[in-house]
This record gives structure tokens, C-alpha cells and sequence, in this order.
């Protein structure tokens, strides 16, 4: 009787130990899976107005915070491709058709071999960038004939105050002439852009680059926003609609990290192979279209693009690889 209460004894402690080293092993996806769908949710959720906002896992409430000053530095718009590495052009971008862009989401499903970037000889210095096509903009109106707008959505590493990194949105209107609206400031060669309030965010490593994503939203008689998520905080800037008027002609948009403003370029090290993935919300099913050479930030990196993939669903999406 003794022996068999040791060996009951035994089996109970060794079920024990055994169920708890399975909670551990099960606990890190779990926490994953919970932060995945708390930066789903927190980025599909709309600011209370225009400014800026940060949010902390698991609340689902934004709250205001300081804005910052962008940073005076041109997120340049591309001039054409001119080699084989992403960006001036060359870039895919997500696609729809007959339908408008309210929502887009990019980020880094999958990262292989990244172990240092450097940008201008600064090490973990880039930006994520989001940008709309050129298009019509009421805002061209009273500049030339040819005039476009442009909208970026960026997260700048470091670029704020001086050294923080910070989320922003930067405008543009394309061969205005060389006396912008009001609110506006001269880039030079007939192009005009005006930046929005930022808000600021603690320095991101190389280690944390899957867990971000970047979004950007526009909404007609409401506000563009902009919103960086991590594994457990959020941050967004937000200001009016009326700026470019985005909402009424967003149909295209690109996604990548790319150098830090001024044309600069994201350079990688050998056997870096990362997934780019771009969500979308049209109000549509139809899959999105891979659009080559479509990508209209000057900014570039040092990485090769892959084949593209465009998917339909809930959230019509395009994804691709670019190694080195």
C-alpha cells in the first residue's frame, strides 16, 4: 500500500512538472497570438480626431499625447528606377480596381539572415514607408496643369527631435510651380510639401523589425492617419482629409523599408531575405494586383525583389520577398 501511494505520488508530481514546462513551452505563441490580434485591432480602430495618440496592449483606447515636429527632412518622391534594387521606382505596389483604398497595412511576415543595416554609415537608421500613387489632388488647384499629389505615411529612425524616432505624414504637390499654397514650403523643382504633426517612438532594434507593422487610412470628411504598431504599443498622428484629398483617389500603394529621407539607401547585410506583405481594405474581395515598377518613393534599399503574389478575402492583399 505504501509503495503504491509513492508510486501515486510520483506520477502526480511528474504530471505536474510535465504540465507546467507544457504551459511554458505553449505560453510565448499564445502571448504572440494575443499581441497579432490586439495590433489588428488597435490599427483598424479610428483616432478621436485629428493630432496625435498612443495606445498600450490590451486597451483598445487611444490616448492623446504631446505631438512633436516632424522632421525637416524630404522623403523624396522617385525619379525613375535606375537599377535593380527596391526603390526610386522600382518597387511593387498593391492594386485595385473599380474600388478605393481606405485602409492599407504593411508589414514583415517573414525575416531571414538580417543581422545589420546601416544607412549613410549609421547603423539601424531607416524608414517604413507607405505611399499613395501621384494623382489629380484638389490641392493642385491654382498651380500648373501637370500637378499631382502625393501622400506618404512614414515611420522615420531616428529623423525626430533631434535623435527619436518618430510617425508622420508627409504631402506633396508635384510641379505646383515655385510658389506653394499657404502652409506649404518650397522642395525645389516646382514641387511642394508640408508635413503633419508627429508622434514619437522609442528606437525600434533590427530584432523588433517583424513585430511592426505600418498603416495608413484615409477617410473622406474625416482625417489621414497614420500608425505604427509593435508587439505591445501603438503610435499614430492624424490630421485632415482636405490636405491632398487622399480619400478620393487612393487605388495604389507601395510599402517597404527604405533609407531614412533624402534619397538615401537602406543597405542590408549579404543573406538578408525579408517577406513584404500589404493588406488592404477597399471594400472589396477581389484580389489585389502585384503593379511592377510601381513604387513612387525615392528613397531606396539594397535588396532584390522576388516574384509577387496578389490575394483576395476580407483583406485583399500582395506579397513578396527582396534578398541580397
Amino acid at each position: 500500500m505504501k509503495l503504491f501511494k509513492r508510486v501515486e505520488l510520483a506520477t502526480v508530481l511528474c504530471l505536474i512538472v510535465t504540465g507546467a514546462a507544457h504551459a511554458a513551452a505553449v505560453a510565448p505563441s499564445a502571448d504572440a497570438e494575443r499581441h497579432a490580434i490586439w495590433r489588428t485591432a488597435i490599427a483598424s480602430t479610428p483616432v478621436p480626431g485629428s493630432g496625435c495618440f498612443t495606445a498600450h496592449f490590451p486597451s483598445r483606447t487611444w490616448t492623446p499625447v504631446a505631438c512633436a515636429a516632424a522632421p525637416n527632412r524630404l522623403f523624396m518622391p522617385a525619379s525613375g528606377p535606375r537599377g535593380f534594387t527596391v526603390g526610386n521606382g522600382h518597387d511593387y505596389a498593391a492594386e485595385v480596381s473599380g474600388s478605393i483604398i481606405r485602409t492599407g497595412v504593411g508589414s514583415f511576415p517573414s525575416i531571414k539572415g538580417l543581422t545589420s543595416e546601416t544607412n549613410d554609415g549609421a547603423s539601424n537608421q531607416y524608414s517604413l514607408q507607405m505611399n499613395s500613387q501621384f494623382f489629380a489632388s484638389p490641392a493642385c488647384s491654382g498651380g500648373e496643369e501637370n500637378c499631382f499629389g502625393w501622400q506618404q505615411f512614414i515611420y522615420a529612425q531616428p529623423a525626430c527631435n533631434p535623435d527619436n524616432p518618430c510617425v508622420f505624414m508627409q504631402s506633396w504637390l508635384i510641379n505646383y510651380g515655385s510658389s506653394c499654397p499657404s502652409g506649404w514650403n518650397y522642395a525645389g523643382d516646382d514641387q511642394c510639401y508640408r508635413n503633419s504633426n508627429a508622434t514619437e517612438v522609442p528606437t525600434q532594434s533590427l530584432s523588433d523589425l517583424a513585430d511592426l507593422q505600418l498603416s495608413g487610412s484615409a477617410v473622406s470628411g474625416g482625417n489621414d492617419t497614420t500608425t505604427l504598431t509593435t508587439s505591445t504599443d501603438a503610435y499614430s498622428a492624424s490630421e485632415s482629409d482636405t490636405v491632398v484629398g487622399l480619400s478620393g483617389f487612393w487605388d495604389e500603394t507601395e510599402f517597404n523599408i527604405v533609407g531614412d529621407g533624402g534619397g538615401s539607401e537602406a543597405d542590408f547585410n549579404t543573406g538578408t531575405k525579408i517577406k513584404v506583405k500589404i493588406e488592404l481594405q477597399d471594400g472589396s474581395t477581389a484580389a489585389a494586383t502585384c503593379a511592377s515598377n510601381a513604387g513612387t518613393t525615392g528613397e531606396t534599399n539594397n535588396l532584390n525583389l522576388g516574384a509577387c503574389k496578389g490575394k483576395g478575402g476580407k483583406k485583399p492583399s500582395i506579397s513578396f520577398t527582396e534578398s541580397n
